[in-house]
């Protein structure tokens, strides 16, 4: 059976070669801001879902929560592994199934780490999870792109240079999702990697939310948590609520 392609792309040292100079600052200042806005106390237990190398899950833990980080990657849980301690582990896990029962007080899913699968059952299924996995009336932080705004904003053709290495990218739309085709040479080997993500819109969320029994209790736009906007906003923010 063929690996699904995030499953190669995302294990593969060329995926963090190639993402590795990531704005994680304005990430950290989101996490900063939405767990002000949800007033999330010391010691709650939160899961990183879909956490690649910790990096997220290791801000959160200095925050004073109880984080547990999962990924598909292997790689990348060995890396995160090198920083757990008693408030903060990782394992290798797959979202759509469940993880635990009636556990966590949030669940973060950040930076459009959704979106892959080919069939909505998939999707289903990881918004089931969280929901089993939270306790009564515990948060689901979902950060996903908004389609509008990368439909009128992608940029078609790209070139990037790391480590050494030029990566060539170019993105299309195609069945209402985005394709990108990275292509690069490594030691006189050729590499063609693809990443799709699904441009799906807010009723989207809306309808999974509700066969799962989530409440959307709060939308935002961007990282400042200014008002979600489906023409301008580059981020689509939901926080839903287990009821």
């Amino acid at each position: 059976m063929q690996k699904e392609w995030f499953s190669s792309w995302f294990d593969t040292p060329y995926y963090h070669i190639l993402y590795k100079n990531r704005d994680y600052s304005e990430a950290s200042k989101f996490i900063d801001n939405i767990s002000f806005f949800l007033n999330l106390h010391s010691n709650s237990k939160c899961w990183d879902l879909c956490c690649g190398k910790g990096r997220h899950s290791i801000y959160l833990n200095k925050k004073g929560l109880d984080v547990i980080g999962t990924d598909l990657s292997p790689q990348s849980i060995f890396e995160a592994n090198k920083s757990a301690n008693e408030t903060l582990e990782f394992y290798e896990h797959d979202m759509r199934k469940l993880f635990r029962t009636n556990y966590f007080d949030v669940v973060f899913n950040l930076f459009t780490s959704f979106g892959y699968f080919e069939k909505r059952e998939d999707d289903l299924h990881v918004f089931d999870s969280v929901k089993k996995s939270l306790k009564p009336n515990g948060l689901f932080v979902f950060d996903f792109l908004n389609a509008d705004y990368v439909k009128n904003s992608m940029i078609a053709t790209d070139t990037k240079i790391m480590d050494g290495i030029t990566f060539h990218i170019s993105k299309i739309i195609e069945n209402n999702t985005v394709i990108k085709n990275i292509d690069f040479e490594d030691n006189s080997e050729t590499f063609h990697f693809e990443e799709r993500v699904k441009l799906f819109d807010k009723t989207y969320f809306e309808s999974l939310a509700n066969d799962c029994n989530l409440q959307i209790i709060n939308t935002f736009g961007n990282y400042q948590l200014e008002e979600f906007n489906q023409n301008t906003s580059p981020r689509l923010i939901v926080v839903l609520q287990k009821k």
